[in-house]
């Protein structure tokens, strides 16, 4: 767009005024008007001319200048008045420099939110109000977020997380101190979360409004394998203590009263044998719960067929049932667990129905049922539920609450004589939770007893 007729006008007289004047002045003295009418002619239309090259190269400069301040490149040009060229060529060096800086700067931003994105460790930024502007891919799938969904992540959660005392309190000495904090959690659900926070107040504050950095430090794994270690020698002590009684009672008496003598060995090792099958179970079972309980923070990956897997526990559980008389009867509907381990599945499985065989009556009835819940139901949400019922003599309604317990045993004698470890509903216990689940319980004596889980899926 050209100058305005009012700015030319005012620039043409600033330019000409003078000569004019003079002009004017040397018609009122008795000058030749002819001659004095030509050069004042002249010096209005030279006025106008280079108050127009004026007007048109200051707003040549003012574009360029303008385009540097909004990161543009504007092509090279000549200004109308040569005396301007170099201010035009220091107005587009400018430019240049000012959009390699831009350059540099975005360069530097993807870098810093490349970094952030790829650390290992869970991290929020939050504004003064408390609100979480920013999240890296940790942080989402920590609190079970996509990074479709939004950098705060799942509300609840994080709000959650954030209204925890500890939190909180550290947010608020944070904010009021100016100073790093730090502070120690557990957050209890869906399951246990031994967390280390960090809070460290930014100041400047960023471009987005971010006063906070919150990074999470995930302690549970770690905790969890202390607590584990010390479980595992205290359980593998007391449990280990007895078959190995056995095994080195009878090979004492194997060398020395009992040598030579042929009946007593075979019953005396047939017995060793059944000690040390014991022992390895026992151990089997010690540190596949131990694996468990590492990883029970972290929800699975992947999905799996409930009624094919228990069709194949099934099949696989024909020889006990054989040796315990105990109908089967199966009513299985298409159903997937989502999120799922299938290995973890079958193994939940196998134990609610060796528990229902070898605890149940003898000679009786244990019922498999899998099916899908498409609605709410008994106070279910909508998912599969697993159902394995026995007729046996059932549990007193005070034992039910420590069932899941390790080694816990509403009859010891009779458990270790149906060949239990004690871990079995433990192991369960701790994959149901593992999956977001629930295991339900119910007994009635004289009656038998119903395990039912529930998990998410379809």
């Amino acid at each position: 767009m050209g100058p305005t007729w009012p700015a030319l006008l005012r620039v043409a007289g600033l330019i000409g005024g003078v000569p004019a004047a003079a002009l004017l002045l040397l018609l009122a003295t008795g000058a030749d008007p002819a001659a004095v009418g030509v050069g004042l002619l002249a010096t209005v239309l030279a006025a106008l001319i280079l108050a127009r090259a004026w007007l048109g190269t200051l707003a040549g400069l003012e574009a360029d200048l303008r385009a540097a301040a909004e990161g543009r490149v504007v092509p090279p040009h000549e200004p109308l008045l040569p005396a301007a060229a170099r201010v035009a060529e220091s107005a587009a060096r400018l430019t240049r420099s000012l959009a390699a800086r831009e350059a540099e700067l975005s360069r530097l931003r993807r870098a810093d939110a490349a970094i952030i994105e790829a650390l290992p460790d869970p991290l929020l930024v939050l504004a003064e109000d408390r609100r979480v502007l920013r999240a890296n891919a940790a942080a989402r799938r920590f609190f079970g977020t996509s990074p479709g969904e939004g950098p705060e992540g799942r509300t609840a959660d994080t709000a959650a997380f954030l209204r925890h005392p500890r939190i909180a309190g550290a947010v608020d000495r944070a904010l009021a101190q100016g100073t790093p904090q730090s502070a120690e959690a557990v957050l209890p659900v869906p399951v246990a979360r031994d967390l280390s926070t960090q809070v460290i107040p930014l100041d400047p504050p960023l471009a987005d409004g971010g006063r906070l950095l919150v990074v999470l430090a995930d302690r549970t794994q770690a905790r969890a394998a202390e607590r584990m270690r010390a479980d595992f020698v205290a359980n593998a002590s007391h449990e280990l203590r007895t078959p190995l009684a056995s095994i080195i009672g009878f090979v004492e008496t194997l060398r020395g009263p009992a040598a030579g003598d042929a009946e007593a060995s075979t019953r005396f090792l047939a017995i060793i044998a059944d000690q040390a099958d014991r022992m390895r179970r026992l151990i089997e079972d010690l540190l596949g719960l131990s694996r468990i309980e590492m990883t029970e923070h972290q929800a699975p990956q992947g999905e799996a067929r409930l009624d094919a897997l228990a069709r194949d526990e099934a099949a696989a559980m024909a020889p006990i049932l054989a040796t315990r008389n105990v109908t089967l009867q199966m009513e299985l509907a298409p159903a997937t667990a989502v999120p799922a381990d299938p290995g973890q599945l079958a193994q939940v499985l196998r134990n609610l129905l060796e528990n229902a065989v070898r605890h149940g009556r003898e000679g009786g009835t244990v019922q498999l049922s899998v099916r899908t819940l498409a609605a709410p139901e008994g106070g279910l949400a909508p998912g599969v539920l697993l159902r394995v019922a026995d007729d046996g003599p059932g549990i007193a309604r005070e034992h039910i609450p420590r069932l899941t317990e390790r080694f816990y045993r509403v009859d010891a004698g009779r458990a270790r004589n149906a060949g239990g470890t004690g871990l079995g509903l433990a192991i369960v216990k701790h994959i149901v939770a593992h999956h977001r689940g629930q295991l339900l319980i119910d007994s009635t004596v004289g009656q038998g007893t119903v395990m039912r889980v529930w998990l998410p899926g379809r």
